[in-house]
């Protein structure tokens, strides 16, 4: 079963992030919101919809905009990867 790792999401997420920050990767940063890593909605629907095509999964825009840090959207996306493969 795929899993999505912290240094995978950080990755994508980088890759869509004006400043080049890495703060996303470091596990310190787990449970800092997005906003406190300067990571604009357009940088998490780019990430998302990323997510959603890499890993053929179909994320609710509900569950995404509750996700409020990378642990959160990690959680999110792994579980929804756990249940396709159920």
């Amino acid at each position: 079963m795929a899993q999505l790792t912290l240094r995978e999401l950080g990755e994508i997420m980088l890759e869509f992030q004006d400043h080049g920050s890495a703060s996303v990767i470091d596990t310190r940063a787990l449970d800092v919101v997005f906003e406190d890593l300067e990571c604009d909605s357009l940088m998490l629907l780019q990430t998302t919809g990323r997510i959603q095509r890499e890993y053929g999964v179909e994320l609710d825009r509900d569950r995404i905009a509750a996700a409020d840090t990378p642990r959160a959207l990690l959680d999110l996306v792994n579980t929804v990867l756990s249940e396709v493969a159920a």
